[in-house]
């Protein structure tokens, strides 16, 4: 045999070798995707809500929202450590969506018709009214109309509050706090007498270790408010997250996150609500 076709040939076995090589590494490294990162998602919840979605000084990340993104970011494939938080500050949920910031949105994000126009939603995982938050001990507060003459707490911005005045309460006297924090320390120090909001995000501000059998919910269900899971306008995921939600329900996990979440405040949550059925 000649010796330079054997080099030839050996030199050909190598590359082969090689590339053989290297196409197995790729694979490793990006689970089979498109990228290398293929296996990151990012998912925008709050970072301000206990209960719902917060951001502690430790840089960890709990609530129901964080709960219910977990269960879905496995059932599409991916570890928790695989996710990265992004905030979903309520201003800027379909910003981030439409420009592909995130892949899905969990962020007490009520579903509605305005928004619907600009995203998909898959959900509704949770159906949450609006509600009043009182001291425990406060049994002057039976109705919404006993609301009147009393301070009533919303957050800047919000139209929680003007909603009690306009329908139910018209002489409940306004107090616009920059932050729910503000308005349940004025509500621990008797300076306000009741704080409104979703019930889910006032059971979650309430089950604070530090808030702990001082306050509870009124249970006046005052509006009706869908919780869903965003995502960008035509989807694929929008059908597998809400697969992935039916799971959560089927095996159990659902009521586990509700009752660790929001169970301290006293929170009788609804039954949880069938994929598509949106309850107005």
């Amino acid at each position: 045999m000649n010796p330079r076709k054997l080099t030839k040939a050996g030199v050909a076995a190598a590359a082969a070798l090689a590339l053989s090589f290297s196409a197995a590494g790729c694979g490793d490294d990006d689970g089979g995707g498109s990228g290398g990162d293929s296996q990151k998602i990012t998912v925008g919840i709050k970072f301000d809500q206990p209960g719902i979605g917060l951001k502690t000084p430790d840089g960890t990340y709990t609530g129901f929202d964080v709960d219910v993104a977990t269960y879905i970011a496995k059932e599409l494939g991916h570890d928790p450590g695989d996710i990265e938080w992004k905030e979903a500050k309520s201003a800027d949920r379909e910003t981030l969506l439409q420009r592909g910031d995130v892949d899905f949105i969990a962020a007490s994000y009520s579903i509605n018709d305005e928004r619907a126009e600009k995203v998909d939603f898959a959900g509704p995982y949770l159906l949450a009214h609006q509600d009043v938050l009182i001291r425990s001990d406060d049994k002057s507060i039976t109705k919404p109309a006993d609301l009147n003459n009393k301070k009533l707490c919303s957050v800047t911005g919000s139209t929680s509050a003007q909603n009690v005045k306009t329908k139910l309460a018209p002489q409940a006297q306004l107090q616009e706090y920059g932050g729910y924090s503000e308005c349940l320390t004025g509500l621990e120090n008797g300076v306000i007498d009741a704080l409104t909001t979703d019930d889910s995000i006032l059971a979650g501000y309430a089950a604070q270790d530090e808030f702990k059998g001082k306050f509870k919910l009124a249970g006046f269900k005052m509006s009706n408010e869908n919780y869903g899971i965003g995502v960008q306008k035509g989807s694929e995921l929008k059908d597998r997250i809400n697969t992935a939600l039916e799971k959560m329900v089927a095996d159990g996990s659902w009521e586990q996150a509700v009752k660790k979440n929001f169970g301290p405040a006293n929170y009788k949550n609804e039954p949880p609500p069938k994929i598509g059925d949106i309850v107005k």
